[in-house]
């Protein structure tokens, strides 16, 4: 699959001496939803403003459909649409004139079709007449991601799109972000919820300190990064762990309730047969066994620390 965006060496560095991105090294696929996660502060707005010609890159390169965002920045311009994370419009402006409008600023001649199209996609036909102000703020999430489709940009970018948005409404977003990639858009999000990243993302790039310190397939990074615990709840507590179970790496609750055992899922022998054997043979009674995975949200956290 070619790339949609390759960014190389990327620097950047504020005029006030604060380095915000540090040697960004980044290919983003065409088709695919990618999701940049990272603390406040990380970089990821600043990535994304330079890409988009927002913030000018201290050094490095980015290509865009393999334009160069410098070289040929009114082709880039025209491939690319933005979700920002603040409402910039005229309130005072109807919805369907203010997304035309939008259309209007690449040069394109008028289409009122397919601005109606967007429209209805995004479930804002019904206030096509309304102005920006009398919109709620998910209807106003709604009308920037409608603008940013105006132009039909095959890349589109979305810094936080359902921030402040209601459960209800941000899953039906997600459910059009998913279609717009089934029309071979690429999508590049950033967002505070991982649990967003989880359902729209096919790779997640993780950023902290204006470095990149991951990026992988969303399935393989908990195939590498997660851990499954056994929890081997005790009939018995103990106040210690024998030393006859100190080659099973295992953790004793500080209540001496549970036993805490780390185990490979994907390997073919995990030893918690030998485990549990070996619990017998001391005579250590079992009440209950029960199994925990690590979430996205588990190895995001570690990778932030281990980063830091």
């Amino acid at each position: 699959m070619s790339n949609a965006i390759k960014i190389e060496g990327l620097y950047k560095t504020y005029e006030s001496g604060f380095k915000a991105l540090n040697n960004i090294n980044l290919q983003i696929k065409k088709g695919e939803i990618f999701a940049l996660l990272g603390p406040n502060g990380a970089g990821k707005s600043s990535l994304i403003n330079i890409i988009c010609g927002i913030v000018n890159a201290t050094s490095g390169s980015i290509h865009v459909n393999d334009y160069d965002i410098i070289k040929d920045y009114r082709k880039t311009r025209s491939l690319i649409g933005l979700v920002p994370q603040e409402l910039t419009t005229d309130a005072f402006i109807k919805v369907f004139h203010t997304v035309a409008f939008s259309r209007g600023l690449f040069g394109l001649p008028k289409d009122k079709k397919y601005i109606s199209k967007i429209l209805k996609d995004l479930s804002l036909w019904d206030k096509r007449n309304d102005r920006v102000q009398d919109l709620s703020g998910g209807m106003k999430r709604r009308l920037l991601m409608a603008k940013a489709l105006s132009h039909n940009p095959s890349i589109l970018f979305l810094d936080e799109p359902t921030a402040g948005v209601d459960v209800e409404l941000r899953k039906s977003m997600w459910e059009a972000l998913k279609s717009y990639r089934d029309s071979e858009r690429t999508i590049i999000l950033t967002t505070h919820y991982i649990e967003e990243a989880e359902q729209l993302a096919d790779r997640i790039g993780i950023i902290n300190n204006g470095e990149i310190v991951l990026v992988e397939d969303k399935d393989k990074i908990v195939q590498k990064l997660g851990e499954k615990r056994l929890v081997i709840q005790l009939a018995n507590n103990l106040s210690h762990i024998p030393s006859q179970l100190s080659d099973y790496q295992l953790d004793l609750s500080p209540d001496g309730g549970k036993l805490i055992f780390v185990y490979d899922s994907f390997s073919t022998s995990s030893g918690i047969n030998n485990l549990l054997s070996t619990l017998n043979s001391l005579s250590i009674k079992i009440k209950d066994i029960d199994t925990e995975e690590s979430s996205l949200e588990d190895i995001f956290v570690k990778l932030l620390r281990e980063s830091r």
